[in-house]
């Protein structure tokens, strides 16, 4: 890849990450409104998922990546318990300062590191279990980050993706869910944050993304095996648990 296609990548990364950093205050709070707080089913039905097929009363890492201020560490947290598993560490990554200043008050049993999913600041076979919640979408460099996953992973490990993947849209409950998506979200979020193109870019980057099963593509094109896919709410969520082969 030449200089300036890396330039205009980092660029764009820089940008999301800016936009997080400037929204980060207040990024739980527009999160618990838009979802109406159904967001916290699927992140714990994504974990119950993970740890039935990891299938170990033991892990030694959870490691979460783009983790933004922490609240997929809760859940995991909160699952194991339930569960009777034991996690020895709690790590969260992100590139965004500002996300983690939030998360280092507000989760005190994890371990947070600034790092990029592209370039994880961890040792190869060093975590049991990858997630990233809303996040992968983010990544510009993507491919680079499912090799990351994989190189990081222990063997067996599982890889938890929730996103909001692209769907092809046609009903008229469809048509319904995609003006939320692209007149209500925006306004909701902008008023709450203060910053309504962070909430417009939410819809836009959406519709960029890719669909469930190009994902999946990816991810075994990585050498990942998918274990696992559920779409939520009308398809708004998706849910993708892979591992390692």
């Amino acid at each position: 890849m030449n200089n300036e296609k890396l330039s205009a990548k980092q660029d764009k990364q820089d940008k999301i990450v800016g936009m997080f950093d400037d929204i980060a205050s207040t990024y739980d709070l527009a999160n618990r409104v838009l979802s109406m707080g159904i967001d916290i089913q699927w992140r714990k039905k994504g974990c119950d998922k993970a740890f039935e097929i990891l299938g170990t009363k033991r892990i030694g890492q959870v490691t979460d990546v783009a983790t933004g201020t922490g609240d997929l560490l809760i859940y995991w947290r909160e699952q194991a318990q339930k569960s009777g598993i034991e996690i020895e560490k709690y790590v969260g990554i992100d590139p965004s300062v500002g996300m983690l200043e939030v998360a280092k008050k507000k989760v005190d049993f994890a371990e947070f590191i600034e790092g990029k999913a592209q370039a994880l600041p961890l040792e190869d076979e060093s975590t049991d279990v990858i997630s990233i919640s809303y996040g992968i979408r983010n990544v510009v460099d993507r491919v680079e980050a499912l090799e990351e996953f994989y190189r990081v992973l222990k063997p067996n490990g599982i890889v938890m993706i929730l996103e909001f993947t692209k769907q092809e849209r046609s009903g008229l409950l469809d048509k319904i869910v995609d003006f939320g998506m692209k007149k209500v979200l925006p306004r909701v979020g902008g008023l709450i944050s203060k910053n309504y193109e962070a909430y417009k870019y939410l819809p836009d980057s959406i519709e960029e993304f890719l669909t469930t099963k190009m994902l999946a593509k990816e991810l075994e094109d990585a050498g990942f095996e998918m274990k696992y896919t559920k779409s939520f709410s009308m398809g708004i969520s998706t849910l993708l648990v892979a591992q390692k082969r």
